[in-house]
């Protein structure tokens, strides 16, 4: 079901990505969009991540995307960069019922994700109705024998 927005002036605004983006430009957040052209772009290419392989993606392909978010993320504190975006927000909406049943265990295999997850969560207003989800802040035990 491809969601729609109602505005007082014109037709709807169709699209989750498209409705998202006219709601940053009318709040007058365009940062969220990216501050540079480079960044823009980065935020458009998870924009469409999002829509594309997360929301069309069935539950046997979770992990291979946990797993080339969790790489992509392994340098990085947003997913476009040095900044927070609407990426960041997506795709935290997008993935959490992905998180919410991850065992403790998947979680630390997917530090890089969880690490990022948490760190988005606790942004004021990104949550909304979402229940927040608990990660380990440190380990129980060592990989060392």
């Amino acid at each position: 079901q491809v969601p729609v927005l109602q505005t007082n002036n014109g037709p709807g605004v169709v699209g989750l990505t498209t409705i998202a983006m006219h709601l940053v430009k009318e709040a007058k957040q365009p940062h969220l969009l990216g501050r540079t052209g480079e960044q823009k772009t980065v935020v458009q290419q998870w924009l469409e991540y999002r829509v594309t392989q997360v929301d069309l993606c069935a539950k046997e392909d979770t992990k291979a995307i946990l797993k080339d978010l969790n790489q992509y993320l392994e340098d990085k504190v947003y997913l476009a960069g040095d900044d927070f975006t609407l990426a960041d927000i997506l795709m935290y909406n997008g993935i959490h019922p992905i998180m919410a049943e991850l065992t403790v265990q998947e979680k630390e295999k997917y530090g890089n994700v969880s690490r990022w997850f948490n760190h988005i969560q606790q942004y004021p207003g990104v949550r909304q109705h979402l229940s927040a989800l608990v990660f380990l802040k440190n380990r129980l035990y060592s990989g060392m024998h």
